[in-house]
């Protein structure tokens, strides 16, 4: 290589980390829209109120696998973290390499797991780590878009990976999503979000 051409990739190395570094997170999110469209849910993470009322109906005493499908940049990660106990887990599962490197990266605790891989195939990801069953399963997943007939397969190995008690965890920005959950839970609650960059449905799909 010359010294011309090594100049030219020092300099574009230099500003695709200054670009990293300015950007940060919401740079690695959108990124991550960009390269899987149909995969992200959103081109901005979650608000906050949105990870409070998710998150709210969980019984975190009686937690010890948390799942979620599709974290991003961990917007709803350390939340998580900061509420299971010291002997629980928290499994995260996304296609898209970006995400996970970056999660493995920034996100330094024992009870993290971030597995590249798809939400269809949970029950061997869990039973792999040991687990017979997750507590609860979130998701944040665009169901109506995902490729491949993915949704009702998800939503059908979800039911199977959740324990009895547990729950599936779902916001959307179409409430459409409760049709996929519906064969599998009796139980839905639901709720919305205003304040939520889109505004979004949620909904809690308990297992009996």
């Amino acid at each position: 290589m010359t010294s011309s051409s090594l100049t030219k990739t020092t300099m574009l190395d230099r500003i695709k980390n200054r670009t990293n570094r300015f950007f940060g997170p919401w740079g690695i999110f959108f990124k991550g829209f960009i390269k899987h469209p149909v995969m992200v849910g959103s081109i901005i993470p979650s608000s906050s109120l949105t990870v409070k009322k998710m998150l709210a109906p969980v019984d975190w005493d009686h937690t010890k696998l948390f799942v979620e499908y599709g974290p991003g940049i961990g917007t709803f990660c350390q939340p998580v973290l900061d509420r299971i106990r010291p002997d629980a887990t928290l499994l995260v599962i996304d296609l898209n390499e970006d995400f996970i490197a970056y999660l493995r990266h920034t996100i330094r605790d024992s009870r993290f797991i971030a597995v590249h891989g798809s939400a269809a195939d949970v029950n061997e990801i869990i039973q792999s780590f040991g687990f017979a069953h997750a507590d609860y399963i979130f998701s944040g997943l665009p169901f109506s878009t995902l490729p491949n007939n993915l949704g009702p397969v998800i939503a059908a190995e979800t039911a199977k990976a959740i324990r009895p008690g547990g729950a599936f965890l779902v916001y959307q920005f179409r409430a459409r999503a409760r049709d996929f959950m519906a064969p599998h839970f009796a139980k839905i609650d639901k709720g919305f979000e205003l304040w939520n960059i889109l505004p979004c449905h949620l909904f809690w799909g308990w297992k009996e």
